[in-house]
């Protein structure tokens, strides 16, 4: 086998390996909070639940639970167990914001399926309750989102750990927690304003998707390992640039990759009016006509295939696409060389794995 394919077997059963471990405690947790739901507070809120649940199932790869995890391992920590819990605990914090940001972006699928919202909505219709099913599905899908963030926030309260390990690790949930609503805001806002500028995109990019999921996972590992502020301070610049890095190939898939692989529409971006890299330097770097036509896309929520595919091609044809590529590339290059100068203090297994995982973004298709 090959150095390279060698390098991407390691990561991908490393990946896998999270992935079950954090799927066989949140199908045992999700068992044991279904049946505590039905009898302490009736159908109604086991209806709620469930949905909440489901999300939470899907999960993805995993990434931030992985992390979470890797930032313990490498810092010497070896409670499975403890970890696991809190692994499980930022699973379903992100399990909370997607099925807000599911309402924000009017987004009916999530992973393939309904998102949380659209389940309730058509539970609505389904029991015939009225003719409110939008309102109500909305309405019970951000509690649930409430319900999901309160339960992480005990879990991670009630960590056998030592007390100010536990205590740091909350305090940096939370305030990576503000970071990320502050990301979350300028990303409606940019949506909004018609002069959005590339570093505001960045700082998007920076507090909404590297912040919360590199640096804030690493970070709660860590911590709950007994690092000190000089050993979460040298991830920090790994953990932002690849953040940066694995954000501008989200954008680019979201409009440039494969539907299926996505388990989403390449659609909802252009039709939630998203200002990303790849829109923000086209609109600056095509010529009116162009610019005027794209500027009628965003947020149309009635936008053809084919005026989607011209939207592409105004994206590509202004450089947009190989800009954003190349922006990726330098982000991860800055972070391995970071990687590279600080690899000594930590676990030489767990360094492989982060130094893999941002080579990884380079072939990344969903």
């Amino acid at each position: 086998m090959a150095e390279t394919d060698q390098k991407v077997y390691k990561l991908n059963n490393a990946m896998a390996y999270y992935k079950k471990l954090l799927d066989d405690d949140i199908r045992t947790y999700s068992k044991y909070i279904k049946q505590s739901t039905l009898e302490n507070y009736g159908d109604n809120s086991l209806v709620a639940t469930d949905v909440y649940l489901d999300i939470l199932s899907r999960g993805g790869k995993r990434l931030r639970g992985g992390l979470v995890i890797t930032g313990y391992e490498m810092c010497g920590g070896e409670d499975q167990r403890m970890i696991i819990q809190a692994a499980r605990a930022i699973e379903m914090i992100h399990a909370y914001l997607l099925i807000i940001d599911d309402i924000t972006d009017r987004s009916d699928t999530r992973r393939g399926k309904p998102s949380a919202h659209k389940l309730l909505s058509n539970y609505y219709v389904d029991n015939k309750l009225g003719k409110d099913a939008e309102h109500f599905g909305e309405s019970v899908a951000m509690t649930s989102a409430l319900l999901g963030n309160h339960a992480a926030q005990m879990i991670m309260a009630n960590l056998d750990v030592r007390e100010d390990f536990r205590l740091n690790a909350l305090s940096i949930l939370n305030r990576g927690m503000i970071i990320t609503i502050n990301g979350q805001f300028n990303d409606v806002f940019n949506q909004y304003n018609h002069q959005v500028a590339e570093s505001d995109v960045d700082n998007v990019t920076k507090w909404k998707s590297a912040h919360y999921t590199f640096l804030n996972s690493l970070h709660i590992g860590m911590i709950l390992a007994g690092a000190d502020c000089h050993s979460t301070d040298a991830i920090t610049e790994y953990a932002m640039q690849t953040g940066e890095a694995f954000q501008i190939r989200d954008d680019i898939l979201g409009i440039f990759g494969d539907e299926t692989r996505l388990g989403k529409s390449t659609l909802d971006d252009i039709q939630e009016g998203k200002r990303t890299l790849l829109v923000v330097y086209a609109l600056d770097h095509t010529n009116d006509e162009d610019k005027k036509f794209l500027m009628s896309m965003l947020g149309n929520q009635k936008i053809t295939r084919a005026d989607f595919l011209r939207c592409q091609d105004i994206i590509k044809s202004s450089g947009a696409l190989d800009y954003a590529q190349q922006k990726a590339q330098r982000c991860i290059q800055a972070a391995l060389k970071s990687l590279d100068q600080e690899s000594k203090r930590w676990r030489v297994e767990n360094v492989d794995f982060l130094r893999e995982l941002s080579l990884s973004l380079n072939d990344r298709t969903s």
